[in-house]
């Protein structure tokens, strides 16, 4: 079995408004909010908002993500998960198969 090596992968992705405004919502949701905090050992999560589409790795993209947001992933500020998968669904998200969010740790 060989591997294929991708050298150029498009991660740009766009949502219709009404799948993003249920994403969203669900991503927002506090007892979801609550879940992912207890998890991750922080007292509160806030979703910044901010989604990618997870891409191949590779030299360029060393940790699967567009060199833009590999700053959260390094900081200890900033919490990277994969969005459900039956969020995907009950929002209607097909495509992209799968996303990222990204949250912000915040203090009591």
């Amino acid at each position: 079995m060989s591997l294929r090596v991708i050298n150029d992968f498009d991660a740009s992705f766009e949502l219709e408004p009404e799948a993003k405004a249920t994403l969203f919502e669900l991503l927002k949701n506090e007892a979801f909010l609550a879940q992912v905090a207890e998890q991750s050992k922080c007292d509160r999560l806030e979703f910044s908002e901010l989604l990618f589409q997870p891409v191949p790795y590779s030299t360029k993209t060393p940790k699967g993500m567009l060199p833009e947001f590999e700053q959260y992933h390094d900081a200890d500020d900033y919490l990277i998960i994969n969005v459900p998968p039956n969020f995907m669904f009950k929002a209607k998200i097909f495509k992209p198969s799968r996303l990222c969010a990204i949250y912000s740790k915040l203090e009591n």
